[in-house]
């Protein structure tokens, strides 16, 4: 089955175009959702909007949008004021430079999409680009005007295909020292970093996104098959929370049988925290 593109246009660095079409890479379709229903009735309820002042409903036609102000009120902007401000869409994305793919810090990725040629004839040019991204290792920055908004996006070859990640703005990215003041500077012995670094070297893996599952989503699913098919609905059972103990045995708990032995006394300053107890 062939999925309906979520936007299409053009390709295009310099003198090369090509007619493509942006497939988006996430699906929400096994995510169980739910609509809000009366109690009473079991009906969909309707959501409406309500004067904040005089309770009395609102219609479409006298819904406009508004900049709260500092006293409470609110600046009216009109439509045709917006009208005026959205960017001129001519249906291209335009490469502007090329770049390591890892120069691009993950935390301004926002949307994934897949990168197709709309037609039989541009899958050579399609192919071509990415190719030449693979071989020079690099990925190709654009910028287009993707669904009413003027948008960044990263080209980068990814499994036989080119993936399109639209990136967020640098004012949409918090700065760290906004959220919390930081990773502490902590010194600590010898042994606890040859437990650490010997847990991390114990379950050293790959990734594969088939072994991670949904739990809450799963959950939710086999709620609502019981509840149809009228089967008592099993509780969960409490987590077990382990005692709180010193960081050093922690580690060595968690590194197990195998851990690095004991090679010095230990030093009078330790750091010390909470933490859960674990096996293996």
């Amino acid at each position: 089955m062939t999925r309906r593109a979520s936007w299409r246009g053009q390709l295009k660095f310099g003198d090369f175009i090509c007619e493509v079409g942006l497939y988006s890479a996430l699906t929400s379709t096994d995510k169980i959702s739910f609509n809000i229903v009366n109690a009473k009735t079991g009906n969909r309820v309707e959501r409406q909007y309500i004067d904040s002042d005089t309770r009395d409903p609102v219609e479409k036609d006298d819904q406009v949008k508004g900049y709260a102000l500092e006293n409470g009120e609110h600046l009216i902007i009109e439509g045709d004021e917006l009208a005026q401000l959205m960017p001129d869409n001519d249906k291209v994305i335009r490469i502007t430079r090329f770049l390591a793919c890892d120069e691009i810090d993950k935390l301004y990725f926002d949307r994934p999409y897949y990168l197709s040629p709309s037609t039989e004839g541009d899958d050579q040019a399609l192919a071509l680009l990415a190719r030449s991204l693979k071989e020079q290792g690099v990925a190709a920055l654009a910028e287009a005007v993707l669904f009413r908004r003027n948008r960044i996006l990263l080209i980068r070859p990814q499994a036989g295909t080119l993936v399109a990640t639209t990136l967020n703005y640098d004012y949409e990215v918090r700065a760290q020292s906004s959220v919390f003041k930081g990773i502490a500077d902590v010194s600590f012995d010898e042994e606890m970093l040859e437990l650490a670094g010997h847990i991390i070297a114990k379950r050293s893996g790959t990734f594969n996104p088939a072994d991670y599952t949904d739990r809450y989503n799963d959950a939710l699913g086999e709620l609502v098959k019981a509840k149809i098919e009228g089967r008592p609905i099993e509780k969960r059972a409490p987590e077990k929370r382990g005692n709180v103990i010193d960081l050093r045995e922690a580690l060595r708990e968690s590194a197990g049988s195998d851990a690095p032995k004991k090679k010095s006394a230990e030093p009078k300053k330790t750091a010390t925290t909470r933490a859960k107890k674990k096996a293996g």
